[in-house]
């Protein structure tokens, strides 16, 4: 079967990838919306929050429909937000690349799972500042699991990287409370750094710190210009955590092992 799946061009696959990409977009922007207000995601069916008509399948389609209704509501013509559209693009980019990245590997499934999770907790924690532990405490279950079962991971590798995720930003946030007297960093983003280490191994956590905190750090700054509020503009943190386990999976893990294999040699893990 797996043989006959590689004879089919790439490009067919591809674009495979890319509709059930938008697909599951589609299903993020209800988990995105519900799960924080403790609303079924089955029940009720998606509705125009205006006039609480009942969206019909042809109106449902990930970007397509969007585009094709200029961004309103068929019945109210109530704008309807950008940002979903944007969400499905957003997955359906993923599972392209990630298919494109990876091919036909049990790890493309995981990172399949992964990605999508990892674009629901984004928008998540943008909107309300926390990160649901159904997806990071789970997640990190999922994370070991995966690694136990899936001959291309190791187990230990994960689970060096949940620890050394989950210990790091534990700490730094200790440390904080203790010298500030109020809380720094979230438990949520200590179980996130956790989950994407068990999924990306302990090498990805060097990676994955450096480059959240630049960027973080970053939006912080520009924030807190642009509301003159000083250093204490709250940002969610749990995003650029996000960004850079990605980035990662996409350029940042021949990166590290190139910069383990040059400098600490001994120290440079067989995935």
């Amino acid at each position: 079967m797996l043989e006959a799946l590689t004879l089919m061009p790439s490009w067919y696959f591809a674009m495979v990838f890319f509709v059930l990409g938008a697909l599951f977009g589609s299903f993020a922007n209800v988990l995105i919306l519900r799960i924080p207000q403790g609303i079924s995601v089955i029940r009720p069916r998606s509705h125009c929050p205006s006039c609480k008509q009942i969206i019909r399948w042809y109106d449902n389609i990930p970007i397509l429909s969007w585009v094709l209704l200029s961004g309103n509501c068929r019945y109210c013509k109530t704008r309807i937000s950008w940002r979903y559209p944007l969400i499905e693009l957003i997955t359906a980019l993923l599972f392209m690349g990630l298919y494109l990245k990876i091919g036909w590997q049990w790890l493309l499934l995981e990172y399949l799972i992964f990605s999508f999770a990892l674009v629901v907790v984004t928008f998540i924690d943008f909107d309300h500042m926390i990160l649901p532990d159904v997806f990071t405490l789970s997640g990190i279950v999922i994370g070991l699991a995966g690694a136990l079962l899936n001959p291309e991971r190791s187990f230990f590798n994960a689970l060096g990287g949940m620890l050394m995720g989950g210990g790091f930003l534990w700490a730094v946030a200790a440390v904080y409370y203790l010298l500030k007297k109020e809380e720094g960093m979230g438990g949520g983003d200590i179980k996130l750094l956790a989950w994407i280490g068990a999924v990306l191994g302990w090498m990805s956590i060097p990676f994955v710190i450096l480059v959240s905190s630049l960027v973080g750090s970053l939006v912080g700054l520009a924030v807190a210009f642009k509301a003159q509020t000083g250093l204490k503009s709250a940002i969610p943190f749990g995003p650029y955590l996000v960004l850079a386990a990605l980035i990662y999976i996409f350029v940042g893990e021949e990166l590290a092992s190139w910069y383990f294999h040059l400098f600490v040699p001994s120290l440079s893990p067989v995935n």
